[in-house]
C-alpha cells in the first residue's frame, strides 16, 4: 500500500493520505502500518488510540500535556468532517505560536500528524463526527493543559463563527496563552 505525505507550513507537522482502494463493495484503506509510518516518524511509538463522537459546532481544544508527558498524535476522521488544528507551543521554536489547520473528513481520509510540543483542537463541521487519534504517551491529569480556542496571539481562522461554536465547560474556562 502507498501513502502520500504532504508537508505543512510547520516542518514537523505532516498530513498523511493513505491510498483508498474502491470497488463495487465499497473501499479499503490501510489506516496505519507501523513499518510505513516509521519511514516518516522514526522515533514515534504510538501506545494508545482514542475515539470521540461530537455533533456540529463542537470544538474540542486546544489541549496539550506538559513535558515529560507531552504527546504526539495521528488524527483521522472515521465519519464526518472536522477542521483540525495544531499550534506550536515550543517556546524555542522558530514557529512558536504558528499553527496548521487542515480539513479532515471521511472522504479524503487525510490524517494530521501532530508532534510533541503542540496544542491540538478540532471543530466539527458536519452533522456529527467520529474522530480517532493515536497517541505516543499515556494521559497524565497533572500535566494536562489548554489554551482558549480564540486566543488573539494565535489567531486561528475557525471555519464557523463563534456563535455557532459549542465548548465544554472546561474548554470555556481555558485561558489565553501566557508568553
Amino acid at each position: 500500500m502507498n501513502i502520500k505525505v504532504h508537508k505543512t507550513n510547520i516542518d514537523d507537522v505532516l498530513i498523511f493520505q493513505p491510498e483508498k482502494f474502491l470497488d463495487h463493495r465499497g473501499y479499503l484503506i490501510e489506516s496505519y502500518n507501523k513499518s510505513l509510518y516509521k519511514k516518516y516518524l522514526p522515533s514515534v511509538n504510538f501506545v494508545q488510540e482514542n475515539e470521540s463522537k461530537s455533533t456540529f459546532g463542537v470544538l474540542r481544544g486546544l489541549h496539550y500535556q506538559e513535558s515529560p508527558y507531552s504527546q504526539a498524535k495521528l488524527v483521522r476522521v472515521i465519519k464526518g468532517e472536522i477542521q483540525d488544528v495544531a499550534v506550536d507551543i515550543r517556546k524555542k521554536s522558530s514557529t512558536y505560536l504558528k499553527h496548521v489547520s487542515a480539513i479532515l473528513n471521511d472522504e479524503n481520509k487525510k490524517q494530521l500528524y501532530i508532534p510533541r510540543g503542540f496544542a491540538h483542537g478540532f471543530l466539527v463541521l458536519s452533522k456529527e463526527a467520529i474522530v480517532s487519534y493515536k497517541i505516543d504517551n499515556f494521559f497524565n491529569f497533572e500535566s494536562y493543559k489548554g489554551i482558549k480556542y480564540n486566543d488573539p496571539k494565535i489567531n486561528i481562522n475557525w471555519e464557523l463563527d463563534s456563535d455557532k461554536i459549542i465548548l465544554s465547560e472546561k474548554d470555556n474556562k481555558l485561558d489565553y496563552i501566557d508568553i
